[in-house]
């Protein structure tokens, strides 16, 4: 597979900000890595530069420092995320289109099963390591749910409803609690783990269609990623405790721990707001990265302290068969075959 890269230092201009964030000077790669499919959520392993990208009906591995293509996992139709669960040696994707959980070896790559969810609507997916479990966010009907799966066995071991269909990301807080992002109802809920049952439910204004989250034990915040402005929450209280003004198409979100740093990805803006955490308040814009259209999605190698983002492009559609008959209202028209697929890698 052919692998053109081509690379930009952005040198980020800034002024003088109080407290410890400073301007900061990030490097932007582009990697031409080719592939079929469209794709959604992206996951990086932490430490070992691999990256896993979701590609409609199977998942690509790249290599985050070459943009090399070095596995695939197929027969994932529809699929959304992937979480990885390292005690246990396995992954895990959400597929959309047969309501299944594809369950791999994290070294071989090898699939092991196939995880059958009644509930539908599988979406977003990330790994609780306090609970020992990998958490989906489903888009069910008619009302969305949080499933929780043991890593090691692949079971189901409990189900929880919330208040409106289209729940995002989540993030668990490490003392038995996990935070859904709501988009429908902008609000986050909060889960009992133990209980499986929804205990809160926090309003998110300014901050509307919450998509992407993280949570910083050290200062008990979240972090909710919203178009154009994202909101960070007291874990405590549930009060919105500061706003960051970023750009339109946001549906992830990316922390990096050790830095410091959010990153909000906005497909619409073709852009990458990178925000220093001050203080358990206060947060500063230190650069705007330029991505491209589209890049909505991101993740972060906490100890690498990479992000990576991905976008293919289609080309034209093809023109429909005689007698065909037009799209349903609201329904998505159809697409061309891709014709360029863009792995991103942003480093400081």
């Amino acid at each position: 597979m052919t692998n053109k890269m081509s690379w930009v230092v952005l040198a980020v201009a800034a002024a003088a900000l109080a407290g410890s964030a400073r301007a900061q000077t990030f490097t932007l790669q582009k990697f031409s890595i080719g592939g079929d499919g469209g794709t959604d959520y992206l996951t990086a392993e932490p430490g070992t530069g691999r990256v896993f990208v979701s590609r409609a009906t199977h998942v690509m591995v790249i290599d985050g420092a070459t943009g090399k293509v070095i596995g695939d996992i197929p027969d994932t139709p529809r699929t959304h995320g992937i979480a990885l669960a390292p005690k246990s040696n396995h992954g895990f994707v959400t597929n959309g289109g047969d309501s299944t959980v594809t369950m791999f070896d994290l070294k071989t790559l090898a699939v092991i099963r196939k995880i059958r969810v009644a509930n539908g609507g599988l979406d977003g997916i990330m790994f609780d390591a306090a609970d020992n479990r990998v958490i989906l966010t489903n888009h069910s009907r008619p009302i969305g749910t949080v499933v929780a799966i043991d890593p090691t066995s692949g079971e189901i071991t409990g189900t929880a409803e919330l208040e409106g269909d289209s729940p995002e990301g989540a993030v668990a807080d490490g003392k038995g609690r996990i935070f859904v992002n709501n988009e429908d109802k902008s609000t986050i809920q909060v889960i009992d783990f133990k209980t499986m049952k929804a205990v809160a439910s926090w309003p998110l204004a300014p901050c509307e269609g919450p998509t992407g989250i993280a949570y910083d034990p050290k200062t008990k915040r979240i972090f909710s990623g919203c178009s154009g402005t994202s909101a960070v929450l007291d874990a405590s209280t549930g009060k919105v405790v500061a706003t960051i003004t970023n750009g339109n198409g946001v549906d992830a979100l990316g922390w990096d721990p050790g830095e410091r740093l959010i990153y909000i990805p906005a497909g619409r803006d073709s852009s990458v707001t990178v925000v220093h955490a001050d203080a358990a308040d206060k947060y500063s814009t230190v650069a705007t990265v330029t991505t491209i259209t589209g890049a909505k999605t991101i993740a972060v190698d906490p100890v690498q302290h990479t992000a990576y983002l991905f976008q293919p492009r289609d080309g034209p559609a093809p023109p429909p068969a005689p007698g065909t008959p037009p799209p349903a209202p609201g329904s998505r028209p159809p697409r061309g075959p891709v014709i360029e697929a863009w792995f991103l890698s942003i480093r400081h």
